[in-house]
């Protein structure tokens, strides 16, 4: 296929066997909206985990001072608008007025400077804010007032792209390290706790007191406009069970449905296909940077050498080549920064791998590998990693559960023989990796940093310089120098690039394009 077309991709897949019949009560009727998430929601907090359902459920009930349109572009939200001083130190962010928390309480700009201060401490683009904030504060009940100690030009697309959610005062000043206990907010829908049982199903409610924007409803800007009374998820581990439900009818919408289904569900003239996330996702394997095996950057590299992008492609996504694409780049290929390293990595060079592992000094501790059993995009990369490792000579250990219970694993710190882990696998969506600043996976921030917590300040001074670069061309040195130093170091492996169907039944319009669900602006028709 041409290279980088994968952000496009039709949807295909192989053949499918017969979907088994499945009931979850009713027939969907015009107020409520029954999804199938891409995986079970345990982390309800939006600034502690960078698990994507977790930002699927806090896009509903929380809201942001700027969103962004399609092309990135921040957008208020939240915000009426906002100025910034001469010297480019002092930015007044103006709220809208009339906004409200669901317990019925007014919004403040007491509310919104400690919840940006809180969510800065988490975030990697929010990190580089961070150092140059001079205070986060407030100049009236409805002024936001950030002063700086020298300008960042880029603070408010810092907070426009990076899910910088706005909570009230007393939930915004828990402990960024520590996850809030209850979950009011100002969103277009409220979450109800009580209907909330882990690894079956969640509830949101419409809040009526919510003001939307007057403009279109684009990505995560315009009019948030709350058609439906409750949003219901319904987690269905078993992809076959999932794409019966929605065949019948039982459910509106299926998030992330596996590439072998969808000939099947295309039969279906009552069901519509898209992509999940027009940014595609790129797979990831993550090392634990703490302690052995993988503190070992020889290691690192031999496990790099060993990985063929291709044998991980096919497992999750077939053989049809329309679906994914190898992509040796640490952003995502078809992209500004998305150029290919020209090291002879992730070619599958086995006897290499072999090699570099004997002469790394590994001498035969564990590696334990945290995987899902319930996400079917996942999984199986953790199986390949588990034989791949065999084969080059790692003592390997594969440990499998459910995908909440890795989320809530992988933020343990501890080493293997008290619980900890060596490796977890997940994917990225395009937007995640896009550039220096806003990778997680291979920023250098060390224990402050993404789970895995990879320490390299010669990164970190070069995402300075990045953010401080003149021009494109100066950014775009900047960035390969970044990607040929984390080839060196190897924090994450690259996967492979790929796309995920959704489909959802044809009865429903106005459903957004974006990086992930949205239930705003949907409705039945």
């Amino acid at each position: 296929m041409k290279r980088r077309n994968i952000l496009r991709a039709g949807l295909a897949g192989g053949v499918a066997a017969a979907l088994p019949k499945f009931a979850i009560g009713q027939q969907a009727d015009a107020k409520v909206l029954k999804f199938v998430p891409q995986a079970n929601l345990t982390l309800l907090d939006p600034i502690i985990t960078t698990a994507a359902v977790t930002a699927n459920h806090a896009w509903m009930v929380w809201d942001t001072l700027y969103g962004v349109n399609g092309n990135l572009d921040p957008k208020p939200q939240m915000a009426e608008g906002h100025t910034v001083s001469d010297d480019g130190r002092t930015y007044l962010i103006k709220l809208r007025p009339g906004l409200k928390w669901h317990d019925g309480t007014p919004v403040r700009a007491q509310d919104c400077a400690p919840s940006l201060a809180r969510w800065a401490v988490r975030d990697p683009f929010g990190q580089n804010l961070l150092k140059v904030v001079d205070s986060w504060g407030f100049a009236d009940d409805r002024t936001v007032k950030i002063t700086l100690k020298r300008p960042f030009p880029l603070l408010i697309q810092a907070i426009a792209q990076q899910n910088s959610f706005i909570m009230p005062e007393r939930m915004a000043k828990t402990d960024p390290f520590k996850a809030i206990t209850e979950y009011v907010g100002s969103g277009p829908f409220r979450f109800l706790p009580d209907e909330f049982v882990a690894g079956s199903s969640a509830t949101w409610q419409r809040f009526d007191g919510y003001v939307p924007r007057q403009e279109p409803a684009e990505w995560t800007s315009g009019g948030k406009v709350a058609h439906f009374e409750r949003i219901e998820w319904k987690v269905i581990p078993d992809s076959s069970t999932a794409a019966a439900a929605l065949q019948s009818g039982e459910v509106d919408w299926y998030e992330q449905v596996q590439a072998d289904l969808v000939p099947l569900l295309k039969r279906n003239s009552n069901i519509v296909f898209g992509p999940s996330n027009p940014q595609g996702y790129i797979g990831g394997m993550r090392f634990n940077h703490l302690h052995p095996p993988f503190n070992n950057v020889k290691l690192r590299r031999a496990v790099q050498m060993g990985v063929k992008q291709e044998d991980y492609m096919t497992a999750i996504m077939g053989t049809d080549h329309s679906l994914w694409e190898t992509c040796r780049s640490q952003y995502p290929c078809g992209t500004t920064y998305g150029v290919e390293t020209d090291l002879p990595v992730l070619r599958g060079k086995l006897e290499e791998a072999r090699k570099m592992v004997r002469e790394s000094g590994y001498n035969g501790q564990k590696a334990v590998i945290i995987n899902p059993t319930d996400f079917a995009t996942i999984g199986p990369l953790g199986e390949i990693t588990f034989d791949l490792l065999k084969k080059i000579g790692i003592n390997a250990e594969l440990q499998s559960t459910d995908w909440g219970s890795v989320v809530q694993r992988r933020a343990t710190k501890e080493p293997v023989e008290k619980g900890g882990w060596s490796i977890f696998h997940t994917w990225f969506t395009g937007g995640f990796i896009l550039n220096p600043v806003i990778t997680p996976p291979y920023r250098g921030l060390g224990e402050k940093g993404w789970f895995g917590w990879y320490d390299n300040p010669k990164i970190e001074q070069m995402t300075d310089a990045w953010l401080d670069a003149k021009d494109e061309a100066g950014r775009k040195k900047i960035a390969a120098d970044i990607q040929a130093e984390n080839y060196r170091q190897v924090p994450t492996i690259n996967l492979g690039q790929f796309q995920i169907p959704t489909a959802w039944r044809d009865s429903l319009q106005g459903k957004l394009v974006a990086t992930g669900p949205l239930f705003w602006n949907i409705k039945r028709a």
